[in-house]
């Protein structure tokens, strides 16, 4: 039997971290809770949380070094996975009532008011994922997810310039207007969504995750 994954839930004070541990812990991983520089550059696999504001999550993860971390492993080709708002902070910038702040700008992008007519938007939803995926790789397509957020990513504009270099997978969902639900960008993954929350759909999509590291 192979030794299980290691994995680091960053705590950084903005992210339901014990559901995460709990989650990931269902899936089999070694999983530790901790904001220590060491034990989250040498983890397998780290997975940033983030839930509140933008500019806060931002500032917590600053504050705690978590940027430098986050960089310091994808140079290396090492797995970051984040989630909800540990997802927004990974584009370009985030725009809340009218202030714009800097994201970690590891894809363009813009994070902003979600144009739907009910929000937050709380609750379950289906996703579309693209062809390849590995994070959705034996989920059906009416799988559902839950999801809690009022802003999200619209547009997408990563180009690829180098053709033999894989372009990012982004898998979308609904409400109101399409927007970004997840990426898979090499050692990069996220969601806009709560796979922890998700029962066993996402309970299988953070086995895809650990499968990989």
């Amino acid at each position: 039997m192979s030794a299980s994954k290691k994995v680091v839930v960053f705590d950084y004070g903005f992210g339901n971290v014990r559901s995460a541990e709990r989650a990931l812990a269902r899936v089999g991983a070694d999983v530790e809770i901790t904001r220590d520089f060491d034990t989250a550059m040498n983890a397998d696999g780290l997975l940033v949380p983030g839930v509140g504001a933008f500019a806060a999550c931002m500032k917590g993860l600053k504050h705690a070094r978590g940027d430098w971390i986050i960089g310091r492993r994808l140079s290396g080709g090492r797995p970051v996975m984040g989630i909800c708002v540990g997802m927004q902070i990974l584009f370009a910038r985030g725009i809340e009532h009218g202030v714009e702040t800097e994201g970690l700008d590891e894809w363009p992008g813009t994070v902003e008011p979600l144009q739907a007519d009910i929000v937050p938007h709380m609750g379950w939803n289906t996703v579309e994922a693209p062809a390849g995926s590995q994070l959705f790789a034996g989920l059906e397509a009416d799988a559902r997810f839950y999801f809690v957020h009022s802003y999200a990513v619209h547009d997408w504009s990563l180009e690829v310039a180098n053709p033999a270099m894989r372009a990012p997978l982004v898998t979308w969902s609904t409400h109101g207007k399409p927007f970004v639900a997840a990426v898979e960008n090499g050692p990069l993954w996220a969601t806009q969504f709560h796979p922890e929350k998700s029962g066993d759909a996402g309970a299988q999509l953070l086995n895809n995750w650990i499968g990989t590291l």
